[in-house]
């Protein structure tokens, strides 16, 4: 939380200075947006470029490529690339997905296992560690062409942390273990939770719809629209035998370089191990020996945090771990100022029991798949927003809840943590002249 007294704006240029975008006023406890920051073409262009292209982004799970040959393409950060596990190493490689002769896609499926990746244009190949291995008629080729520089083109930098991999398309950031900072202590409890050793459920949620990415960033973590936009799904649990009057308690914490998390206790069950009516009487045992287990590997302190604490995480710009009723991991691009397009994955222990499996996939679809009760409810509230930007007569939105005490979990001190961030890799880019 700043500590300030002077507020912290953006500023659309030197002939501009009265036009900020984020005003951050620790002495008045004010932290404002301006609306054109979700409405903007010149900021939309300006995020794509720093923030899209200069920061990790998440491309997907190890467990995804488990095999030699194994691949899965992505877009990310608007860009078409692939990852693939290489025969001979047995590394993951992520590659830009265009052929290096006259730029087609290389990889034309979604997912598969393959020793080589043509190009469907000219029939040039290429192997799992992205060399150039064929060419028709290579003989037609002036001797000036060097086809060992040919190969594949590797994302700038690609690494991993407990199998999650990202890439950056910037040769100059900084490592990714220096990036996420206190976030790889919430990746940690996510995966340790789950006995150690994850993977990704097979199948994704991919859907879209019409408003701002960053509206998406603030919805995820987002403790106080629950209660009023999901009592639906709040019903549906007391339906069921859920008793509610617990309440949800828990706070939010900064974990540096525009990372956050909300963290919190609440009455509903979680898969890791927390039984709830919606389980079945029959979960209880097996519930049981997972909390033992979790008790047995790490103390009674660690394991109530894995079983029992709830954390919506952010890890800046665009990933979302929800641990909470199943594990969650999305992420999302917006191709417009005014859309986004978002995938998501259901992680689980790896050779989970059956029955366990069934439990936790229906969990992450019952509130989190895009049928589900909270999805639906969700997009219908941010494409109110974008709409309601159109209206005109408001310039700001108010994101200054909590910032006159400790935060907890449905306060907005995750979101402005966010917004700080955003600021400074927009730089004077986060008021462009005309932004408005």
């Amino acid at each position: 939380m700043s500590t300030g007294t002077e507020p912290r704006v953006g500023r659309a240029s030197e002939e501009a200075a009265d036009l900020p975008i984020v005003v951050d006023d620790a002495a008045a406890q004010r932290f404002q947006v301006h609306r054109s920051a979700m409405t903007s073409p010149a900021v939309h262009r300006a995020e794509v470029e720093r923030i899209f292209g200069k920061s990790w982004l998440y491309v997907g799970h190890e467990s995804e490529i488990p095999e030699p040959g194994d691949f899965v393409r992505r877009q990310v950060g608007g860009r078409p690339i692939f990852m693939v596990r290489g025969v001979k190493t047995g590394n993951v490689n992520v590659f830009h997905n265009t052929c290096t002769h006259r730029g087609a896609l290389v990889c034309r499926q979604d997912s598969g296992n393959s020793k080589v990746f043509q190009c469907f244009y000219h029939a040039w190949t290429f192997d799992s560690e992205g060399r150039l291995k064929g060419v028709p008629d290579r003989d037609a080729y002036a001797g000036g062409v060097d086809f060992d520089d040919l190969g594949l083109k590797r994302v700038a930098r690609a690494e991993s942390y407990r199998g999650f991999v990202f890439a950056c398309f910037d040769p100059a950031i900084e490592d990714l273990t220096d990036y996420l900072a206190g976030a790889k202590d919430y990746i940690d409890l996510v995966v340790d939770g789950c006995g150690g050793s994850v993977e990704m459920a097979r199948g994704t949620n991919q859907y879209s719809f019409g408003a701002n990415w960053k509206l998406l960033v603030e919805n995820s973590f987002d403790g106080y629209h629950a209660e009023s936009t999901h009592d639906t799904y709040f019903k549906y649990l007391v339906s069921i035998g859920t008793d509610l009057r617990g309440g949800v308690s828990g706070g939010a914490v900064d974990l540096g370089n525009g990372h956050a998390v909300i963290e919190y206790s609440s009455p509903w069950g979680r898969p890791v191990a927390k039984w709830e009516p919606l389980f079945g009487p029959d979960a209880h045992t097996e519930i049981d020996r997972l909390r033992a287990d979790l008790v047995a590997r790490h103390g009674e302190q660690r394991a109530h945090a894995m079983a029992e604490v709830n954390r919506n995480l952010l890890i800046y710009p665009n990933l979302i771990i929800n641990d909470i009723m199943a594990v969650t991991v999305r992420t999302f691009y917006p191709p417009t100022p005014d859309a986004v397009d978002v995938t998501a994955w259901a992680l689980a222990p790896r050779n989970e029991p059956a029955s366990l499996r069934h439990r936790r996939l229906d969990s992450f679809l019952t509130f989190l798949g895009p049928g589900g009760f909270a999805t639906p409810d969700d997009m219908e509230a941010l494409e109110s927003c974008q709409q309601g930007f159109a209206s005109g007569g408001v310039e700001w939105n108010d994101i200054s809840r909590g910032m006159g005490r400790t935060p907890v979990a449905n306060d907005e001190e995750q979101m402005r943590v966010f917004w700080r961030r955003w600021q400074q890799q927009m730089g004077t880019a986060a008021d462009l002249a005309g932004a408005r």
